[in-house]
């Protein structure tokens, strides 16, 4: 068992930092024009992506300079323009004009903007985007496209990953349908990679299996207790976030990026020591679920902010996304209950995975913190 823990700790802690930075996205803004032939392109990749791919920082101080960043400009440019395709009609697109490099700010950091534009022959005949930018880097990469078919008001938001590498971009707006499983699979995607949100339901549920009994945990004699607490937890934090995904979502309650993920990191580490201390607030976690559930409907609603809501279906996207977090929050309880039931009895679940395993992520996330707060 100490061999396990030990193996648990160096991977938390050596991977702790990775997980505690959004998911690798790139940003594409495509565009057509009135003639239904030219495409106008808009590519936000980030700094530190390029920096990995390309090695962007010369002196290796750790920083990139314009300076850096600007002498690269015909490599990011190559990069770029070789990782994304457009195929009309079953020929490709050659790439015209491209804007000179600029750079944007990001909630999450610096990003290089380039600008192209791509001479097809008519659109109407079909046209296929195919998008490979960081795929044989980084599995998890996507990329997050808005596109504007000819005529069209209202963007289509798409995302491209490694298993929908290319996609058709159509004429015309998606059905209902199409958009409620689009956005309901992006839900659950975004809670099965979104550690710290995994992390704060872990540690609220890891206590679930157990009771408190003249100062000690005790296994909790039956299924149904320990599911009516997970019950209790998973309803108050569904409840909360819920409630400031809409609100958010909706443009009525905003909160800076920063104050959100700090907050959400130190829910985290008061979640896990609360399994430590073991006192009031470990025995009325769902009220610490509902109050931090509150600021993790913000950081959901960012994400939803990147996908980018179709104004013609709005509620609908929040809908379905809404639906696909639960799905993936009831998946991963799904898979936890019966096997932290299971192991309630040991001394390995009461010590190694509930004392031990809440301090590692106690730790984790409080890097995570000291990362979001002061812009480490």
């Amino acid at each position: 068992m100490k061999r396990l823990l030990l193996t648990l700790a160096v991977w938390l802690l050596a991977h702790g930092a990775a997980l505690a930075h959004k998911p690798s996205d790139s940003y594409l803004s495509v565009q057509a024009g009135e003639d239904r032939s030219t495409l106008t392109i808009r590519w936000d990749i980030a700094l530190r992506d390029l920096d990995y791919v390309l090695q962007l920082d010369r002196d290796g101080n750790g920083e990139l300079t314009w300076g850096e960043v600007r002498s690269r400009e015909a490599d990011i440019q190559r990069l770029a323009s070789g990782r994304l395709s457009f195929v009309a009609n079953g020929q490709p697109c050659p790439w015209s004009d491209a804007a000179p490099l600029q750079l944007d700010r990001h909630s999450d950091g610096t990003y290089a903007v380039l600008g192209f534009a791509a001479q097809c022959g008519p659109l109407a005949q079909g046209l296929t985007l195919r998008y490979s930018l960081l795929f044989d880097v980084d599995p998890t990469h996507r990329g997050l496209v808005q596109w504007r078919a000819p005529g069209e008001e209202q963007p289509q938001p798409l995302v491209f990953a490694v298993d929908s590498a290319e996609q058709p971009l159509s004429l015309e707006a998606p059905s209902a349908w199409e958009t409620l499983r689009q956005y309901v699979w992006e839900g659950v995607w975004h809670i099965w990679i979104g550690f710290d949100h995994i992390l704060f339901l872990l540690a609220l549920l890891l206590p679930a299996v157990l009771r408190r009994q003249d100062g000690r945990w005790q296994p909790v004699d039956s299924l149904r207790a320990a599911l009516v607490d997970v019950v209790k937890v998973v309803t108050a934090f569904t409840l909360a976030h819920s409630i400031t995904l809409s609100l958010a979502a909706l443009g009525l309650v905003s909160l800076p990026s920063r104050l959100v993920e700090s907050v959400i990191a130190a829910s985290v580490v008061v979640a896990a020591l609360a399994n430590l201390r073991g006192g009031r607030a470990s025995r009325r976690r769902w009220l610490m679920a509902f109050i931090f559930g509150l600021i993790h409907g913000f950081g959901f609603a960012s994400v939803l902010a990147d996908l980018g809501l179709p104004q013609n279906a709005l509620v609908l996207a929040l809908v379905g996304f809404n639906v696909g977090v639960e799905l993936g929050q009831l998946a991963i309880v799904a898979v936890f209950l019966p096997l932290a039931f299971a192991l309630r009895r040991t001394g390995f679940y009461r010590v190694g995975v509930l004392q031990v395993g809440s301090l590692l992520i106690a730790l984790v996330a409080l890097w995570w913190f000291v990362e979001r707060a002061f812009d480490l």
